[in-house]
This record gives structure tokens, C-alpha cells and sequence, in this order.
């Protein structure tokens, strides 16, 4: 009778401590809801299920905190069917932090003079970053990076592509909405976020759960 693999003790992924897991949610969540004061302050719309809530606001005038949990409903369960329920919970607090965030930062930052490039640039750069500790403490910011990181596991797709396919269906639909000089740089951000997921975010780089 063959019996599982025993993986050495000192070769199986280290779990992350509670404290750990509380750091990398505050730091991601910080970077990815300043990013989003940045992306805001330039009337831009940004990818992934935050798109598509921005996008149904705009057209159902909506508040955005109400259509952001409401396009994710259908990705929670799929999070806790697929993926189990620490994800998502985890998910869910990261979710809440930037939708908090988002409220109480922009009393905090001024933007005297920001050019449109660069501050889309920082938006990519932050998102991208804030996300990838997102994901290496066992979280996502919804939606689809629920799907994506399931993706990721079954198929081996990168993550980033699948949220970069996502992101060219929402900006499709811009295209009816914004002006095409706002479309094209929010596209240029969603670009730079999935650039760096994609070369960042490697399961065999990073294997603490």
C-alpha cells in the first residue's frame, strides 16, 4: 500500500501568524485605496469588479460602495465553494478596509497639481503592489481576483491575464460612458496593475499560506 508524500517539516509552507496576516491586509488595503483617491481625483475608472461597479453607478446613480458588494455576491461563493471559507472572510475584511479607506483618506491627501500620467502610473504601481499583498496573505479584492487566483490553481493561467481579459470587456463598455482620452489612460492603469501581478504574483515563489 502506497502511502502520500510526507513533505519535510522544514520544507512545508509556513502559515502565516495572525499578526502577519493583519499587517498585509493594512498595508495592501492602504496602497490599493490610495490608489483608488489617486484614480478618483482624475475622474478615471480603473478593472476588475471595481470597474464594473464605477461603470453602474455612473449609469444607475448608485453609490458605489452598494454596487462594489453587489457585483461581488456571486465571487464570495464562489471563493467559499472553490477556495474555503478563510478566503474568503479574509477577502471580505479586505474589501471593507478599502471601502473604509476610500471614505476616510481623501480628507487626508490634496492634490494641488497632478498630471494625469503620472498619477495613473502611481495608480498602477500602488494597485499592483497593494494586490500582491492582498493575495500572499490568502485574500483578493473580490470578484475577480477570486476568480483569477482559482484560475491560477486549476488551470495555470496567471492571474493577471484573466483579470486583463476581464478588464478589456469593462473598458468596452467605457468606451459609451467616458470620454476616450479618460478610457485610454484608465486603460493604460489597469495595464500597469496586471503587469505586475503577472510578473509578481508565481505561487512557486511564494508558498507561505
Amino acid at each position: 500500500m502506497t502511502e502520500p508524500e510526507l513533505i519535510p517539516p522544514k520544507n512545508r509552507p509556513r502559515r502565516h501568524t495572525l499578526i502577519e496576516d493583519i499587517q498585509g491586509l493594512l498595508s495592501g488595503t492602504t496602497m490599493a485605496a490610495t490608489a483608488l483617491v489617486i484614480l478618483t481625483h482624475l475622474g478615471l475608472i480603473t478593472g476588475q469588479t471595481a470597474g464594473l461597479a464605477l461603470l453602474l453607478s455612473y449609469v444607475t446613480d448608485t453609490s458605489f460602495s452598494f454596487m462594489f458588494f453587489l457585483v461581488n455576491l456571486p465571487f464570495y461563493w464562489l471563493g467559499y465553494q472553490r477556495i474555503g471559507s478563510r478566503f474568503v472572510i479574509k477577502t471580505l475584511i479586505a474589501v471593507v478596509l478599502v471601502s473604509a479607506f476610500s471614505v476616510w483618506f481623501p480628507p487626508l491627501m490634496q492634490f494641488k497639481n497632478l498630471d494625469p500620467v503620472f498619477g495613473i502610473i502611481i495608480f498602477g504601481l500602488l494597485t499592483g503592489g497593494g494586490l500582491l499583498a492582498i493575495f500572499r496573505h490568502g485574500a483578493s479584492l473580490g470578484g475577480i481576483g477570486i476568480l483569477a487566483i482559482y484560475i491560477q490553481e486549476k488551470v495555470g493561467i496567471r492571474a493577471g491575464f484573466v483579470q486583463l481579459g476581464f478588464d478589456a470587456l469593462i473598458f468596452l463598455a467605457a468606451f459609451f460612458i467616458l470620454d476616450l482620452k479618460a478610457v485610454f489612460l484608465s486603460m493604460l492603469g489597469a495595464l500597469i496593475v496586471n503587469l505586475v501581478i503577472t510578473f509578481n504574483h508565481r505561487k512557486d515563489w511564494y508558498v507561505a499560506t
